[in-house]
């Protein structure tokens, strides 16, 4: 039994999820399933950032508290993650006095090891608004790649950029220029780790390509010390007197949410903490590609500071997905809003299809049209049909119980090569291809049962019709296996269907003469007149 550490990124509760995001955060709940299945001890976990800048932009936007946003968004997340079957350990919030406490005891030991330090700095302030300016209150043009970007970062080339290195700067707030002026910050000595990073970077192991290669060209640009510290009215205070209404900056409190979650549940269950993050853990972190430095070069640098805790080992970094081949817009409203579509599409649909067509490797896109006919030729079509005559079949000329005949070698021997081969490729975060192959078998299990016509087998040979159930069955049971890390809600359902209890992730046999249930329809027919219908939805206001 090995420990397997799986951390999710945390979404901005600042706004309802889109599925851009959850492409990117479902290979966390995979990997958990997975490796609980093996027997594996997991611990998964993620969580609501509460402190980013956009939260502060949306209250004054809406002239409320930060803590409604937060609180309206976290309830939110909680609701859609739990609906799309994420199985989180603990899902926690960051602005809750556990998380604080931690960031804060990491803060103090970095600055007493010299790994922060005090800097006067120019600040850009903004004389209208009569304040200083977070990071992403400065908006102006990437000096890299010439399109708009915020203070912070590029979301175009995935750039960290200050404030200061923008072109043709003006406050977020009011649309003026802003000005500088002098002030005292805290500083993270991030070049000091630049030779450790770079050693790590070069061994890592189970990166996806977007992420070793990010990495590296901020290594080979040299890394540049932080500003750990920004005047603002909502996050964590510097825990030293002489600094009120300082705050430690989000991009190094939120990463530190997974330590601080990981404490947080081992002290509300009971449970060590250490051993997922110690050197006998595979620590795997899911996020989008836009976060890649943050768990590549930030995190490592924060864990190697403050000194005995496990660094990532794999990197699972999705790259982005388009929306009917355009990019998403929040702010257009191109874009699937996941509290919409969980209340009005089946959950493993939409696991399935943001697996068999997520952005591993290159964008991907979302096509209603695909997603319907997906579902209707794979789900339905395909799995869902296999099911649904097999069961019935029995049902019909065995009283719902499985006769008794001898497994099929051959369909034994691929079974237990699908599950070491699908592991592997799941181990590796090679999801769709993992799911592509189950899917194959699937296909073939339906061809063997037209090949062996059990509706001519029961009239002509009923030993050899048994035979053929009897194995379909196997095969079922098994599929109820091998797909629950990522339809599980079909699976689940299915293991009633056979009277199988808890699932594993190794061949299963069931018995002959078990009884079988009457099984329901595991996936509805999408009608082809929605795919016109939420095509014309996007974009459009109120939707």
């Amino acid at each position: 039994m090995r420990n397997i550490f799986i951390g999710g990124a945390w979404p901005y509760a600042n706004g309802s999820l889109h599925l851009g995001q959850i492409a990117a955060l479902l290979p966390g709940d995979i990997l958990a399933r997975y490796f609980r299945l093996k027997g594996d001890d997991v611990l998964f976990v993620s969580g609501s950032d509460c402190h980013g800048t956009p939260i502060s932009i949306r209250a004054v936007q809406e002239g409320v508290l930060p803590g409604e946003i937060t609180e309206r968004y976290h309830k939110e997340f909680e609701y859609c993650f739990d609906k799309l079957g994420f199985t989180y350990d603990k899902y926690g919030r960051t602005d809750q006095p556990f998380h604080h406490q931690v960031v804060k005891d990491i803060f103090s030991a970095l600055l007493e090891k010299g790994f922060i330090y005090k800097r006067i700095i120019e600040q850009f302030y903004c004389e209208k608004c009569r304040q200083f300016l977070p990071d992403r209150y400065v908006e102006g043009t990437c000096p890299r790649c010439s399109k708009p970007a915020k203070g912070d970062q590029c979301d175009f080339c995935s750039t960290i950029l200050e404030p200061g290195d923008l072109l043709d700067k003006r406050c977020k707030l009011c649309g003026g220029e802003p000005v500088t002026k002098p002030t005292e910050h805290f500083f993270l000595a991030l070049s000091e780790f630049q030779k450790r990073l770079e050693s790590y970077v070069d061994n890592a192991s189970g990166w996806r390509e977007n992420a070793i290669g990010l990495s590296k060209r901020y290594l080979s640009e040299g890394l540049q010390d932080r500003a750990a510290t920004r005047d603002l009215p909502w996050g964590i205070d510097v825990p030293l007197e002489g600094y009120e209404g300082k705050k430690i900056y989000v991009w190094i409190e939120a990463v530190s949410g997974y330590l601080s979650v990981s404490k947080q549940w081992a002290r509300e269950k009971n449970m060590d903490w250490e051993r997922f993050w110690n050197e006998n853990t595979v620590a795997y972190y899911t996020h989008g590609k836009d976060n890649i430095p943050f768990h590549t070069l930030i995190l490592p640098a924060l864990l190697l500071g403050v000194g005995g805790l496990h660094l990532p080992d794999k990197i699972i970094s999705s790259e982005y997905l388009t929306i009917e081949g355009k990019k998403l817009s929040t702010s257009r409203n191109w874009a699937i809003w996941v509290p919409y579509i969980i209340e009005k599409y089946n959950a493993d649909s939409l696991r399935y299809y943001l697996t068999i067509n997520g952005p591993e490797k290159r964008d991907a896109d979302f096509s209603w049209r695909e997603f319907v006919n997906r579902n209707n030729a794979e789900l339905l079509g395909a799995f869902g049909n296999l099911v649904n005559r097999t069961l019935v079949f029995i049902h019909k000329s065995f009283g719902g119980k499985l006769p008794a005949a001898k497994s099929d070698p051959l369909i034994t021997d691929q079974l237990d090569r699908l599950y070491l081969e699908v592991g592997k490729k799941i181990e590796d975060g090679e999801f769709k291809h993992a799911l592509e192959q189950i899917f194959t078998f699937i296909r073939s299990a339906n061809k063997y049962f037209d090949e062996r016509q059990p509706w001519v087998q029961v009239k002509e040979n009923i030993t050899h019709c048994e035979e053929t159930l009897y194995n379909c069955v196997q095969i079922i049971a098994n599929l109820s296996n091998l797909l629950s890390p990522f339809i599980p809600f079909a699976c689940d359902k299915i293991r009633v269907f056979l009277g199988i209890g808890k699932a594993w992730w190794e061949y299963v046999e069931i018995p002959a003469q078990q009884e079988i249930r009457q099984p329901e329809i595991l996936f509805e027919r999408i009608d082809k007149k929605n795919i016109e219908e939420e095509s014309a939805k996007l974009g459009m206001k109120g939707t």
